[in-house]
């Protein structure tokens, strides 16, 4: 199939500076850190046709344009402060370019208001050491605002005999990443309508970088560790050092050194260099079937014909009666089998081989919309069912005998294979989804 077109990523640009970051323990690192989160990662700092800022607007004049943009400006020792002097107990993160700490800082409510004065928030601090990284990220998070984009809150520049001091602030995300729920053997893993939302969610958010903006931007590392979560699990993107302004006016893409994670880059991309905003169309499709069956783009701990998640899939998705078998197992049964299936299928629009054949993420947007509707209306359609039988049981007198072991006796044999029947068919819906996952069996799919 030509939307499994796969390509290893072995091939190395002579441009590039070659640096290899390895995996951080904690996916806040990766959250946080440019091109950080993955295996055989590959990045340059600024390829020769980006644009330097600190050559183009200068520093200083730059920083007072991003104070302009409601962008607090720090001071490295309240920074030091609100992480009691970045004590590894509050680090939640480590990454290639710099370490996140957790802190709390005070923030004006207002303009007018001295953020001395003002609320404690609680953030998430990143003491970059590269800092063409730090301005990549200050530029592009300093100018877009979207409720599906993780919200900077400010940032520190300080020089002097301690050295250069780049930091810069986020908003907390207190459910981290949407690797850490969907790769982490959790107890309660997310169940299939969040994973839908999220999807949404991300969606929305690359839609505002390609479509909503006075300019385009292409994300460039779209991936699950690249995919924060609040308290409600809402999700906002994050992670902008690779972030890159689309082609101009007239021209088809940009041309660039190849950076992102091996897995989930674009195969024209990492073949020749041509970006365009369809590369991250192609990285959402992955993302998509992560969503879908649990398991990593790309993942060496298992065999090798099953290593590559766009490969293993291929001959699942193209037989209805074998679908069934690259559904997330933990989900134990509790998903809707016709939207998985719809979300397979629009995983397999963006991964199309050829760039211009791929959806725009408006296009993707609405197509999640419908999916999560008809989803959610299956899901309402059964719980209504649940309830009428229910109600039609209780309708039957039924006397309780021993109010201790709550046991009904049914009056005749009639009433009796009612209840019999009903307890059936509560068994059949409610405990379906606790077994036991590794002995798990194609047959036990309950479908909405």
């Amino acid at each position: 199939m030509k939307c499994f077109h796969f390509t290893n990523g072995e091939r190395r640009n002579d441009n590039e500076d070659g640096l290899v970051s390895r995996v951080s323990k904690v996916s806040w690192a990766r959250s946080l850190s440019v091109a950080s989160s993955s295996i055989d990662v590959r990045r340059s700092e600024f390829d020769s046709k980006s644009r330097d800022f600190d050559d183009s607007i200068g520093f200083y004049e730059f920083l007072s344009q991003r104070r302009a943009n409601n962008l607090r400006v720090f001071s490295f020792s309240e920074l030091k402060s609100a992480t009691r002097g970045f004590s590894r107990a509050l680090m939640i993160g480590e990454g290639g370019f710099g370490c996140v700490y957790r802190g709390v800082v005070r923030v004006s409510d207002n303009d007018d208001d001295d953020a001395a004065e003002g609320s404690r928030v609680d953030v998430a601090i990143k003491h970059f050491q590269g800092h063409k990284e730090w301005i990549n990220e200050v530029n592009f998070l300093g100018v877009v605002n979207h409720p599906n984009l993780v919200k900077l809150v400010g940032y520190c520049a300080e020089d002097d005999e301690r050295g250069i001091q780049r930091l810069l602030v986020y908003e907390l995300m207190h459910n981290k990443s949407l690797e850490d729920h969907l790769f982490a053997r959790t107890p309660s893993p997310l169940p299939w309508i969040t994973r839908l939302k999220i999807a949404l969610d991300a969606a929305r958010g690359l839609a505002y970088l390609h479509e909503d903006m006075d300019f385009q931007l292409i994300f460039r590392d779209f991936k699950t560790s690249n995919i924060l979560l609040d308290e409600d699990f809402n999700a906002k993107l994050s992670d902008f050092g690779l972030a890159r302004q689309g082609p101009a006016a007239g021209l088809s893409h940009v041309s660039t050194s190849v950076v992102g994670t091996v897995g989930y880059a674009a195969p024209e991309y990492v073949q020749t260099g041509r970006l365009t905003a369809k590369s991250d169309v192609w990285s959402f499709g992955v993302v998509l079937y992560e969503l879908i069956t649990g398991r990593r783009a790309l993942e060496r701990n298992l065999p090798r014909s099953e290593q590559k998640l766009l490969e293993w899939v291929r001959p699942y998705v193209s037989d209805s009666n074998k679908f069934h078998h690259i559904i997330d197992p933990r989900l134990e049964g509790e998903y809707c089998i016709k939207s998985a299936k719809k979300l397979a299928n629009l995983a397999n629009k963006c991964l199309m081989k050829h760039p211009k054949s791929r959806p725009k993420m408006s296009d993707v947007v609405e197509m999640l919309g419908n999916i999560i509707n008809d989803a959610s209306s299956a899901q309402d359609e059964l719980s209504s069912q649940s309830v009428k039988e229910t109600d039609d049981v209780n309708e039957e007198p039924v006397p309780v005998v021993s109010s201790e072991i709550e046991c009904v006796q049914p009056e005749n044999t009639e009433q009796k294979r009612k209840v019999l029947n009903f307890r059936e068919m509560v068994l059949r819906n409610k405990t379906i989804g606790k077994l036991d996952w590794r002995n798990w069996t194609p047959g036990l799919v309950r479908t909405w």
